[in-house]
């Protein structure tokens, strides 16, 4: 048996052990996937005890995802611009760090039948998904990228990566903090993407949206990375106000299903992963 799994300080939220040994099940592979919860000092040798061949790979998620990186024989162009890893991967002998989230989320939207093409998107909140997101959607073809958020400074440094990392030319734009300037970019936006983690279970804004639902409108489509619940207010307000919404469930599954094809060379199946996810977050039987 061969093992995998993902660190993270804490990980008592964490559905990828569900998701992945679904999916080894379902493909024949003994593979047994664990949560290692690993203390920000203990990175390092977490890193290093998957050069042992008993081991296949590791998923990385907060508040790694950056240390990580140093550890690493090399680390994946595009990971790299995004500034952060969320897999890592044996490869001729050498432990190199991806960002699946940068395809996850591009799959999520593709799945949904959002176009991104030519788009004009607004992301709320900067930060290491933010980052992932908006260099997806650069990537993807989108024509401008506004990101709104809390503070002028962590707005402009999230615009100043993006200008600096983004593979193609494109507009980015500074929302200032406060409702008018954030309603004239949501005005302007094909896409709203929520990168914050407002409205995640059991946080203390579980039961908010970072936008007011009078700022949605029907030409909009609606993306959240924020998986649980499977339906956030953000989310139930842009469905209530007849925008196009796309949960943050799909990113997960689909960023964990190249994951897992890095690791053994296989497309793994979505489907059963995705009804493991559900059934872990009580959506099914």
């Amino acid at each position: 048996m061969q093992r995998a799994g993902i660190i993270g300080y804490p990980l008592g939220h964490a559905l990828s052990p569900m998701i992945h040994t679904a999916a080894y099940e379902a493909m024949g592979l003994d593979v047994s996937y664990e949560a290692w919860s690993t203390p920000p000092d203990e990175v390092g040798a977490a890193v290093e005890r998957l050069r042992d061949d008993a081991y296949l790979g590791m998923n990385v998620t907060v508040p790694h995802k950056q240390a990580v990186m140093p550890f690493l024989d090399e680390v994946e162009e595009s990971a790299r611009k995004i500034g952060a890893v969320n897999t890592v991967a044996k490869q001729g002998g050498r432990l190199v760090g991806h960002n699946t989230d940068r395809g996850g989320y591009i799959r999520a939207l593709i799945e949904a039948g959002c176009p991104v093409k030519g788009r004009s998107v607004l992301i709320i909140g900067y930060g290491g998904a933010e980052r992932a997101v908006a260099y997806a959607l650069a990537e993807a073809g989108a024509t401008s990228i506004a990101i709104a958020g809390r503070r002028a400074e962590g707005i402009a440094e999230a615009i100043a990566h993006l200008r600096a990392t983004a593979p193609f030319p494109m507009s980015l734009e500074e929302v200032a903090p406060g409702e008018r300037p954030l309603k004239y970019a949501c005005e302007a936006a094909d896409l709203i993407v929520n990168c914050t983690s407002m409205g995640m279970l059991h946080s203390p804004a579980e039961h908010e949206s970072p936008i007011p639902g009078t700022m949605f409108n029907r030409g909009h489509w609606v993306s959240d990375i924020v998986y649980n619940p499977p339906e956030t207010e953000f989310l139930r307000l842009a469905r209530e106000a007849g925008a196009k919404p796309v949960a943050g469930l799909d990113m997960l599954i689909y960023q964990a299903a190249e994951a897992i094809e890095l690791w053994t060379g296989r497309t793994p199946p979505v489907d059963i992963m995705r009804l493991a996810a559900m059934r872990a977050l009580g959506m099914t039987e």
